[in-house]
């Protein structure tokens, strides 16, 4: 794996991403592929240390977090989860503790590990 060690460095590893990307997946090369794959685990290395995502604390802000994250409304997470809206507004202010549906909805349709859920449910 390649080693990023300047945010110079940082920044032409993203531009050579971006271009090969452009590409599109059926015109790249077995060597091209690699290559995206070495680029976005230093890329990502890179991240982890000088652009730490903070860790949220509450299931509210887990689900908030994703939820912007797939770029949806809360009506659109509200179906997605198959909840009804007043509910998930309720969970997501913190007027109500998030029951056993609730968190498989998020489990199951965000992914977010039912571990870190219980942990902080």
């Amino acid at each position: 794996m390649e080693t990023l060690h300047s945010e110079e460095e940082y920044e032409t590893a993203l531009e050579e991403l971006n271009i090969l990307m452009k590409k599109g997946e059926e015109n790249i090369s077995d060597a091209e592929a690699d290559k995206i794959e070495a680029l976005a685990l230093a890329i990502q290395a890179y991240e982890d240390i000088h652009y730490p995502f903070p860790m949220t604390k509450s299931v509210p802000e887990m689900v908030e977090q994703k939820r912007f994250e797939l770029n949806l409304t809360q009506d659109g997470l509200a179906d997605l989860l198959g909840l009804g809206k007043t509910k998930l507004i309720q969970i997501l202010r913190g007027k109500r503790d998030p029951d056993i549906p609730f968190l498989k909805a998020v489990y199951h349709k965000l992914g977010i590990d039912p571990g870190v859920l219980l942990d902080n449910a």
